[in-house]
């Protein structure tokens, strides 16, 4: 008997990431010791000063239904955010604060695209970028990249995959899954191309953008002439370790941070109370308050592309931000490694969980079909332990 579903939830891919981690999380059941570098989840705690400030909402009786895009002193504290860190000057009015960036990028995304517009997508990209274009019915064109140029693309290549129906852009930097992160320079001769074509929005993701290793990451409505068509989103869950507090938020046009209100308003209403007044005191806090985790970032990023480093077949660059490498493994496609077939990073991927028991999420559902993203947001004896088992798995 087939189910009547609707043809949107049909056309809908499931989240690669989400169907690695239940995979290692069935594996773990049946007994097996499963290393899950499969999600992008911080494995520090909350930091207490922010914890602090839940308690002391809850206290003070934070109880009812929160305005729908988001507590005016919650939407003032970004806006002093985005002037401090990004050098851009949104008003409150310009602010709408989601259940996490996701939703943040699917009400832009909704209240944007109509069915048949095109959205390019620089490869690689996170996941849930080309479902939320899917969802609305839009097209999305991706422009690939390689490890070669630094998982970037060049202003030629985006003025290529322009077309008339081309409506939105989607940046991201420091980017998942390759933890690049593009300059101002190298963001100012993209926005050149996006001048020629005033009708094509940008939606620039910046949830990495504390999590970097020396090079600052650049905001791309920090350019004049993009200000106007620039959707900026960012949130707390990454740089804050606040994954499960759902706090996520645009600085936007005002007419399109009205439009996402009104969306949002039918679908979820108010972000949760108690999350948001603690949100508060993270955005005000200077960026150093959370250095340690950075710092903890850098130091597992330089142990896992040393022990990769001595993996034939991985290749590997210098990722700048976030918390993943992203290797190119191509080298494997074709062979047979313990009486597997390796024909795609898919089976690669399936092979290190089924023969290391070290889950990684497949390339392919990035748009980069050459490679596989491994989180190092895990202890330095998990990292070793999952790297050595990698090593000894293919030899």
């Amino acid at each position: 008997m087939s189910h009547p579903l609707s043809n949107r939830i049909k056309s809908l891919p499931t989240s690669q990431t989400l169907a690695m981690a239940a995979k290692a999380r069935e594996l773990k059941t049946q007994g097996k010791d499963i290393i899950s570098l499969s999600l992008g989840e911080p494995d520090f705690n909350t930091p207490d000063f922010i914890k602090d400030a839940a308690i002391e909402a809850i206290n003070q009786n934070y109880n009812s239904y929160t305005p729908v895009d988001g507590y005016v002193e919650l939407k003032e504290a970004i806006c002093t955010k985005f002037k401090r860190d990004n050098n851009v000057v949104y008003n409150p009015n310009q602010i709408v604060v989601s259940t996490g960036a996701k939703q943040s990028i699917a009400n832009v995304a909704q209240v944007l695209l109509n069915p048949g517009d095109e959205v390019i997508l620089p490869a690689p990209y996170w996941v849930s970028y080309s479902a939320i274009a899917t969802l609305c019915e839009a097209k999305f064109i991706e422009i690939p990249s390689s490890i070669d140029t630094d998982f970037k693309i060049t202003a030629d290549q985006l003025e290529a995959a322009i077309t008339p129906k081309t409506k939105m852009v989607f940046f991201n930097s420091p980017n998942n899954p390759s933890g690049s992160v593009y300059s101002e320079e190298e963001y100012r001769a993209l926005a050149k191309v996006l001048e020629k074509h005033p009708n094509i929005f940008i939606l620039s993701d910046e949830i990495y953008e504390h999590i970097n290793y020396g090079v600052t990451p650049f905001s791309f409505a920090a350019i004049e002439s993009m200000y106007d068509r620039t959707i900026t989103v960012n949130g707390l869950a990454k740089a804050f370790a606040m994954t499960g507090w759902r706090i996520g938020y645009i600085g936007a046009p005002e007419w399109i941070a009205k439009a996402c209100t009104k969306m949002q308003g039918q679908i979820t209403s108010g972000t949760n109370c108690i999350a948001q007044r603690a949100a508060i005191t993270a955005v005000l806090a200077s960026p150093k308050k959370i250095q340690y985790m950075v710092d903890e970032f850098k130091s597992r990023r330089d142990i896992v592309l040393d022990l990769l480093s001595t993996i034939d077949g991985f290749k590997i660059n210098i990722p700048e931000g976030a918390f993943y490498v992203f290797p190119d493994i191509s080298a494997f496609f074709g062979k047979t490694i313990q009486g597997v077939k390796i024909n795609n990073a898919n089976d690669f991927s399936m092979f290190l969980l089924e023969k290391a028991n070290v889950a990684t999420v497949t390339g392919e559902a990035f748009g980069a079909p050459d490679c596989i993203r491994m989180s190092y947001a895990a202890s330095e004896l998990q990292l070793r332990e999952a790297i050595k088992r990698i090593k000894e798995a293919l030899q």
